[in-house]
């Protein structure tokens, strides 16, 4: 496997000065000037956030748990895996099982790592861990209060399609849906290595 061109030391930026110009209980904007690698000073603003997970409900017939939910910002109805931010020190396996129950009810009997994202490189810190939960058992899920979201399930082909004609345009929906493709046709290993 080729390896990576390392270009860290000459595109690196060092924070001169940072700032915090909101602070939300989700999430913090900050606003830093920066040195550039030519010696020169730029600002950076950008959202501090936690980090997240999403997790692939997968039956054993092949098909997957999906959810509808209201996305504020967006405007309108989104479909996507379940996925929820993480609580302070949490562990990212712990807030996909924490995730997957209070969703939809589901716990599993195992989870596997997919992958780390970074979905909004350009302004903010988010990172989401994908994980795939297999052995499915149904329960009764606790939502948050004030949340509100539908499940049902899915044919992964007709994900795929959905992804395909745009009707799915959650990033980390389509991200993982990919991921699962080739995980299912082999093409992929079932454990990569954990993101640091």
């Amino acid at each position: 496997m080729a390896e990576l061109p390392d270009h860290d030391t000459a595109l690196k930026e060092t924070c001169i000065k940072s700032e915090v110009a909101y602070q939300g209980p989700f999430m913090t904007v900050k606003c830093d000037t920066v040195r550039l690698p030519d010696g020169k000073q730029a600002t950076r603003e950008y959202v501090q956030h936690p980090g997240a997970v999403m997790v692939i409900p997968l039956f054993d017939d092949g098909r997957v748990l999906m959810e509808s939910q209201y996305r504020y910002a967006m405007g309108k109805v989104m479909v996507e895996y379940p996925a929820g931010k993480l609580d302070p020190n949490e562990d990212p396996l712990a807030c996909a099982k924490r995730e997957l129950l209070e969703e939809t009810g589901y716990t599993a009997r195992e989870y596997v790592y997919l992958t780390r994202v970074h979905p909004i490189i350009s302004y903010s810190t988010e990172f989401i861990d994908i994980y795939v939960a297999r052995g499915l058992t149904a329960g009764e899920r606790k939502l948050d209060d004030g949340e509100f979201l539908e499940t049902f399930i899915a044919k992964l082909s007709d994900v795929s399609e959905w992804v395909r004609t745009g009707q799915v345009s959650d990033v980390k929906t389509i991200i993982g849906t990919f991921w699962l493709e080739k995980l299912l046709s082999g093409a992929w290993p079932e454990n990569p290595p954990e993101a640091g």
